[in-house]
């Protein structure tokens, strides 16, 4: 299907929050390039329609454009940056949020042989592709539904639905069916990253947090560098260093109060890492973060 209704719907129904009438439904419509940001994924599909956008995770590159999709199965830190857009030809692209939820409900109902067998393996937390005729075909009819209110409370779920079972029959559809099953090596993986997450200001034994997620010392490494292409403790240092940075633009003057709070006991060592990580060291960081206009609360991948 042509693009062009695609973009012409994002781009008038787009909204400076990127949320929508939908439920879990997002739109982004971004005007300039800025530099690589870093942020936390969620759990989404996204859809670009027009520009282009680069995202790195941990030592993985990942670009896409156009006509292409993403698929985020485990909230994880990313650092992305638009690399085609301008007034005249915004980055537009369509969002939704992926709740396990309703993959559980879909692979409960299909039937036997309809889907692939989930591998032993967890697969890469972040899947980028092109998007098929029927897939964007399903997108555009329930972005139009945004112009539809009588239609969209019974509809928008049925159209919901269709798109992720495009996405789980696709190509990409070995992250999303597995984030639909309670006891896939994908499932014990998110366990981990969401207690890491919980308590990334304190220190852990990897061997404890294998154990809670559900698996051994050995498949918890593999399976943790094969979602997350970072070690449990690369992560945690990520975790750490983006909650700094969000606390440094309400509290700039206090770079040693900030690196402790987020479980740094070592101000040089928090110093050397912050500015390894944002290119520059906090002080000076915290000055261009409180100048610089912030982004919207909801962003995609």
């Amino acid at each position: 299907m042509p693009l062009e209704e695609f973009r012409a719907l994002l781009d008038r129904h787009a909204r400076p929050d990127w949320t929508t009438a939908i439920d879990g439904v997002l739109i982004s419509k971004v005007d300039r390039t800025e530099p690589p940001t870093p942020s936390m994924s969620g759990t989404v599909l996204a859809v670009i329609a027009q520009g282009a956008k680069r995202l790195a995770l941990g030592d993985r590159v990942y670009e896409y454009g156009a006509g292409q999709y993403l698929v985020a199965s485990v909230d994880l830190p990313l650092t992305g940056q638009f690399t085609r857009a301008d007034p005249e030809h915004p980055a537009l692209g369509f969002g939704l949020v992926l709740e396990p939820s309703a993959v559980a409900e879909l692979l409960l109902r299909a039937e036997p042989g309809d889907t692939p067998r989930a591998g032993g393996s967890a697969p890469s937390g972040i899947a980028v592709c092109d998007a098929p005729a029927e897939l964007l075909d399903a997108v555009v009819r329930l972005l139009r539904l945004l112009d539809e209110p009588r239609d969209r409370a019974v509809l928008a779920p049925l159209i919901t639905r269709e798109i992720l079972w495009r996405v789980i029959t696709g190509e990409q559809g070995a992250a999303l069916r597995q984030l639909g099953l309670a006891d896939s090596s994908l499932s014990h993986v998110s366990r981990a990253v969401r207690w890491i997450r919980e308590h990334y200001a304190e220190p852990f034994r990897v061997e404890d947090v294998a154990r809670l997620s559900g698996m051994s010392v050995s498949a918890f490494y593999r399976n943790f560098q094969s979602v997350t292409a970072m070690s449990p403790i690369q992560f945690q240092k990520q975790i750490r260093l983006q909650e700094a940075r969000l606390l440094l633009t309400t509290r700039p003057g206090d770079i040693a109060g900030v690196g402790s709070r987020v479980g740094y006991d070592n101000p040089s060592q928090f110093s050397r890492e912050y500015r390894r990580q944002f290119g520059a060291p906090p002080s000076q960081d915290a000055v261009r973060l409180r100048n610089t206009a912030r982004s919207p609360a909801v962003a995609l991948p």
